[in-house]
């Protein structure tokens, strides 16, 4: 019997975890952390641990390396698995760095007992290159093999092709992981699966669409130049691997575009944030080519060097920028923030000055991290902004400043109550996830329809509006899982 179970992503958009079971033998499709509303139903060790039986998995395979679809590995090889780690190529590189992170924040500080989890999980990783077919396990009557392709979500990330053999049944289930949206900056756009019998497809806007790529990088300059008017900071909660790069990139775009044109604010007597630097424009007119882009996380600041090592897997846009040689993540307007104690004097600096500079910091969710700072020194001052360009889970902090910042209300952060009087915006194109109409186009790709769909890691109203929109089309067999 061929059968899949869910472990995770089925209630909201985070702890994907998936079962694939082939005859007596199984994997994994990701093991993630729980976020939001998920995690509070119970986000304790108990609630972490594995409550369901791994003496059968024999693999994990991981389709992209955000906390919300490998978080949990930890807990996995604490509960006793034993087999390999199956990744694309880049994502075997991050994922030591992200679970590094991972484990100091919530697992343990010591740090001989992590260096000994990180080496165990190196040990068991599998880099896989896309496109080729990889053995999981071939037993007779019972095997598997894997194809990993291109999702187009952050770099490395890919969906998961599985073909299956359960005697004389034979089955290609596809997990579509994360799928980016189309002409996203840096990464190629994915392609449909030539066949997929099955297909478990993510929903996180399975009810809305994006803006188009020059739409929402206008929105983008657009919302810049309003914000630093008052000459006030532009805080952007950013995800440290996928949204930050992407953001680099387009914002590296503008600078080139449009250089010496002004922005309309007031440049302070003030140094800049980072150190030694100094403007290149002598008036206190701020153009694009002396506005000041901070980068505040470390993490964020790893993954933006290991994008830039692994140039060969950008698409052919970005590629043709480097042979021009623009930098479009190390231009010169671009600060990093690594200390602490530096962190802390950019925090103080910004909040009682008026200069004009743009900072991203983690985490994506305001859940927590260094944005958590800039968030209780900054949310205040109405002359700051918060800029979201990534979803926000419900029970997160980012979602009730979305939600309650228009209409003058506040947050709790760190069980302190703050107003919010800073503006809030919302660039939505910048999602690393495809729209809704993304979503069934890569579904409308395949040659012959699934037979089944079943729709996951999406909030109820997104599955089910997906749902609809598949069956307005004539698709048949769509479930969604509880």
């Amino acid at each position: 019997m061929i059968d899949i179970q869910h472990h995770g992503a089925t209630t909201g958009v985070t702890g994907s975890c998936h079962e694939l079971d082939i005859g007596p033998a199984g994997v994994l499709i990701d093991c993630g952390l729980f976020q939001g509303e998920e995690a509070s139903k119970g986000a304790n060790a108990t609630s972490l641990a594995i409550d369901f039986s791994i003496d059968h998995i024999r693999a994990l395979i991981v389709t992209h390396v955000h906390i919300d679809h490998v978080g949990r590995i930890p807990y996995l090889l604490a509960a006793g698995f034993e087999g390999p780690i199956i990744c694309s190529e880049p994502s075997a590189i991050m994922l030591p760095k992200i679970l590094e992170d991972a484990l100091k924040i919530g697992f343990t500080r010591d740090r001989a007992l992590i260096e000994r989890v990180l080496g165990l999980i190196r040990s068991r990783i599998v880099a896989v290159p896309y496109g080729q077919w990889h053995s999981v396990f071939d037993e007779g009557e019972y095997a598997l093999k894997v194809r990993l392709q291109r999702a187009g979500h952050i770099l490395g990330s890919a969906y998961v092709e599985c073909d299956t053999r359960d005697g004389d049944v034979q089955e290609r289930i596809v997990f579509s992981g994360d799928l980016g949206a189309p002409h996203a900056p840096l990464l190629p756009e994915p392609a449909s699966p030539e066949r997929a019998d099955r297909l478990v497809i993510e929903s996180t806007y399975g009810d809305k669409d994006h803006e188009d790529r020059e739409t929402r990088r206008y929105r983008l300059k657009a919302v810049l130049e309003h914000a630093l008017e008052d000459g006030g900071t532009v805080l952007v909660p950013a995800f440290s691997i996928g949204r930050t790069q992407e953001l680099l990139y387009e914002i590296e775009s503008l600078i080139a575009e449009f250089g010496e044109a002004p922005i309309n604010a007031g440049v302070s007597e003030h140094a800049p944030v980072g150190r030694n630097r100094r403007s290149r424009n002598p008036t206190n007119q701020l153009t694009w080519n002396n506005l000041e882009i901070v980068v505040d996380s470390p993490l964020a600041a790893e993954f933006t060097r290991i994008y830039d090592q692994l140039k060969p897997f950008w698409d052919a846009e970005a590629s043709e920028l480097v042979q021009q040689g623009r930098h479009p993540l190390s231009f010169e307007q671009l600060t990093v923030i690594n200390d602490h104690k530096d962190h802390l004097e950019a925090v103080e600096y910004l909040a009682s000055t008026h200069r004009p500079c743009v900072v991203l910091a983690g985490s994506g969710m305001c859940a927590g991290g260094r944005v958590v700072n800039y968030l209780k020194a900054l949310l205040g001052d109405e002359r700051n902004d918060v800029l979201f360009v990534g979803y926000q889970a419900a029970g997160t902090p980012g979602r009730d400043i979305l939600t309650y910042g228009p209409r003058g209300g506040w947050v709790a952060l760190d069980g302190e109550r703050y107003d919010i009087r800073a503006r809030v915006h919302q660039v939505g194109g910048y999602s690393a996830h495809a729209g809704q109409s993304d979503l069934v186009r890569f579904v409308e790709g395949i040659p012959q329809p699934p037979a089944e769909i079943r729709i996951v890691h999406g909030d109820r109203g997104a599955k089910v509006a997906l749902k609809n929109r598949f069956q307005g089309l004539g698709v048949t067999g769509i479930m969604i899982p509880q």
